[in-house]
């Protein structure tokens, strides 16, 4: 099965122009060709159209670990990226540069600042808004590269106008990024993390910077590729990341069996996908496989294991289920809630996505 990448990425009922989730690039049966560095897995053409069986899960014994929630990750406006304001459908981003609007299905209130504010954008999405739409950007002073460079916490990267409205860079992650950081400086012993469907890889350089061997997993090349141009553009070449063009939870099966084990694991999986042969992905029916995966490829001193949850309709109390039930025996604490992004306009509070993250 690929690693689908979910079209919407908000969790409530969808308006006509309710925001999309991470959109990556459609998958192309031949296998790309490696570089230095990049490592794409594949099977052969026989095995990949076998459908694999549902992983078997084994009732957990052991005591459940404690339990946190709700809690709520905050992300507050900085110098590298702030949200300015949003209502009517719509938000206000600064991204280093850059003022951008795009649509946001949860922004049901009115907008706070002037008209005049939201006039002086540089980039405006108006693109087609439905699941198959490519959708296009609007640029009211002038025309604007596809690239531009961007920075998180003295991280260079690269912000880059999509076709999907996202710019490959989700602010309200800053929150697990600086817990993960935390929890590697502190450990003071070699810490590996394993980043599943990683997308343009923010979260795999934070964790290189703070001290990580880190294995980066996603399906899409081009994400892939995106995501190494960042780790040149971060000043961070030298620091071991193995890049993985790969369906995660192949890639994530195929260690297991190698026995290769992690420290840290996040994973962010879509809602739903559908793969090039067919492949189907239900969030709901797949993930406590995924799950259950992430805890059997666990070093026997663990740190931390992360699962964010867009685009699905769900309280963040069944993740947090799902993860206590998973992690039952090797105590720790289950911490559930939201990661949220607080406005700079009135201060009102934009939530993105459900998290639950089981912490040693």
């Amino acid at each position: 099965m690929k690693s689908f990448r979910d079209k919407r990425r908000d969790s409530r009922p969808h308006p006509a122009r309710s925001e999309p989730a991470r959109q990556r690039d459609t998958f192309a049966p031949a296998r790309p060709q490696s570089t230095t560095g990049e490592r794409t897995e594949t099977k052969s053409a026989d095995r990949q159209e076998a459908k694999p069986a549902r992983r078997v899960l084994a009732r957990r014994d052991g005591v459940l670990p404690a339990e946190r929630l709700p809690l709520i990750l905050e992300v507050a406006p900085n110098a590298d990226y702030a949200l300015l304001d949003s209502g009517a459908g719509e938000k206000l981003e600064q991204y280093g540069p850059y003022r951008i609007v795009r649509p946001e299905g949860q922004a049901i209130w009115q907008r706070a600042l002037p008209a005049k504010e939201w006039e002086r954008a540089d980039a405006i999405f108006t693109g087609d808004t439905d699941e198959e739409g490519i959708g296009r950007w609007r640029f009211p002073k002038t025309p604007l590269g596809e690239t531009w460079p961007m920075k998180h916490d003295g991280i260079d990267y690269l912000g880059r106008f999509t076709s999907f409205r996202h710019v490959g860079v989700f602010p309200e992650q800053a929150s697990h990024w600086d817990h993960m950081a935390g929890l590697i400086v502190a450990a003071k012993r070699p810490v590996k993390v394993l980043n599943l469907f990683g997308y343009t890889g923010l979260a795999s350089l934070v964790a290189a910077r703070a001290g990580a061997e880190v294995t980066h997993v996603d399906a899409s090349k081009k994400a892939i590729g995106w995501a190494r141009e960042n780790q040149e553009m971060a000043g961070l070449a030298d620091k071991p990341i193995r890049w993985i063009v790969e369906d995660a939870v192949k890639f994530a099966e195929r260690e297991e069996r190698r026995g290769s084990r992690y420290d840290i694991v996040l994973f962010d999986p879509p809602a739903y996908g559908r793969g090039p042969k067919g492949e189907v992905w239900q969030l709901f029916e797949d993930l406590p496989g995924l799950t259950d995966l992430c805890r059997s490829i666990l070093t026997p001193k663990p740190l931390a294991v992360v699962l964010t949850a867009y685009s699905i309709r769900a309280s963040f109390f069944a993740i947090h289920a799902l993860m206590r039930d998973t992690f039952a025996g090797m105590g720790g604490t289950v911490e559930s809630g939201e990661l949220i992004i607080r406005e700079k306009s009135v201060g009102r509070a934009l939530s993105t996505s459900l998290f639950s993250r089981w912490v040693a």
